[in-house]
């Protein structure tokens, strides 16, 4: 079966089990972040004419040449958004219909930036006293996340027996069919907290969900910190099917710190990372997405998918967490690893496009397109 003729059939398929997903809640906590998106100015011309740095090189190349002297740059905040993986991946569900349940650091009270998604959840509940900040750099080659997190120090085993207590969180674990877990990197204590979740909550499960966990860059984490984390993980087996999701970085440090083999964006170094990522790590499924592929291992298989590229992103923060979107919803319409894939690269395809989520129907439309080589 031909790529086209997977879009083609994958299509039809989201098309005719919306209603699937629209009857599914899923959970995801715990990180919320308030993100000013910003563009570097290289020059500007006028009040309304400027141009932005286009890359990360070009922006690199501007910081090396300011070394032994000052320099001053002009920069652009397009726009305050709600931010975090569990935000942002929230986003992308509630788009495709899914029900949700968002356990989060947004802020007592919470903060405003968060009002809109909150009203379209299920349930919005917010941890502890404060949200996370951050200022994201976009470039047309990716994005540079500079993130204020002392504050998140607050979330650790005594906030969680606070915030448990109500049996809220317990309530949504047991109704849902996927559990997501965002950002351990930037929170000090998540690992102490994992420990205490798969103990208290997850080992009561019944119904064996998939535990989608999504670390964020842990390249400033130190290498003990990393391999604590890592022995966390085959925790999350005994309760269901745990399920971790990586971009290309995030893949490499996992690797140094595991002592296996780095690699770069290419279908068989890939893959061959995802599987022997997934085999030392003790789990059922390493899924890594890069800008132009994606590839993902389980027990029983391992594939490497093209995404549909984008050379010109409208916007490229959060464009993993669509990806994750894709994919989560591909496990509950129980799509096979391949699909699972390429609904993810379609997820994150229309997002980086249209700087928004996409809803079933435009998700479909755009496979369509993609399969018809209609997009940019």
């Amino acid at each position: 079966m031909t790529d086209n003729k997977r879009l083609e059939e994958l299509s039809a398929h989201l098309r005719n089990n919306a209603e699937q997903l629209e009857k599914t809640t899923v959970v995801a906590g715990f990180d919320g972040f308030v993100d000013e998106m910003i563009s570097v100015v290289q020059e500007r011309a006028g009040l309304d004419e400027w141009t932005p740095v286009k890359d990360i090189t070009t922006f690199g190349a501007l910081i090396q040449q300011a070394a032994g002297h000052s320099s001053l740059r002009e920069i652009v905040v397009h726009k305050t958004d709600p931010g975090g993986c569990a935000v942002n991946l929230g986003d992308g569900l509630l788009g495709l219909g899914l029900g949700l349940d968002c356990f989060a650091t947004l802020g007592t009270p919470r903060h405003a930036a968060f009002d809109e998604f909150a009203g379209r959840c299920r349930n919005c509940v917010s941890w502890g006293k404060e949200h996370g900040r951050t200022l994201a750099f976009e470039f047309s080659d990716g994005k540079l996340m500079f993130s204020a997190v002392t504050q998140l120090s607050e979330f650790n085993t005594s906030l969680l027996d606070e915030t448990l207590s109500d049996n809220m969180y317990k309530q949504s674990c047991s109704e849902a069919p996927v559990i997501a877990l965002t950002d351990w990197t930037l929170y000090p204590h998540m690992t102490d907290c994992w420990y205490k979740l798969q103990e208290e909550i997850y080992s009561s499960l019944t119904h064996k969900p998939y535990f989608f966990i999504d670390l964020v860059d842990p390249s400033s984490r130190a290498i003990a910190d990393i391999r604590r984390m890592t022995e966390a993980l085959p925790g999350f087996e005994k309760s269901g099917v745990t399920v971790l999701g990586l971009n290309g970085t995030e893949a490499n440090v996992l690797a140094r710190a595991l002592s296996i083999p780095e690699t770069t964006e290419e279908h068989e170094p890939l893959k061959a990372q995802a599987n022997t990522l997934r085999s030392k790590l003790g789990i059922s499924q390493v899924v890594i997405h890069g800008i132009k592929m994606a590839a993902a291992a389980t027990e029983e298989e391992t594939f490497c998918v093209d995404g549909p590229f984008c050379p010109n992103p409208k916007k490229s923060t959060g464009a993993g967490d669509r990806f994750n979107a894709g994919y989560i919803a591909g496990l509950i319409l129980g799509l096979d690893t391949e699909n699972r894939l390429l609904l993810g690269n379609a997820s994150s395809g229309f997002f980086v496009r249209n700087a928004k989520s996409a809803n079933t129907s435009e998700l479909s439309e755009f496979m369509d397109a993609w399969r018809e080589d209609r997009i940019d």
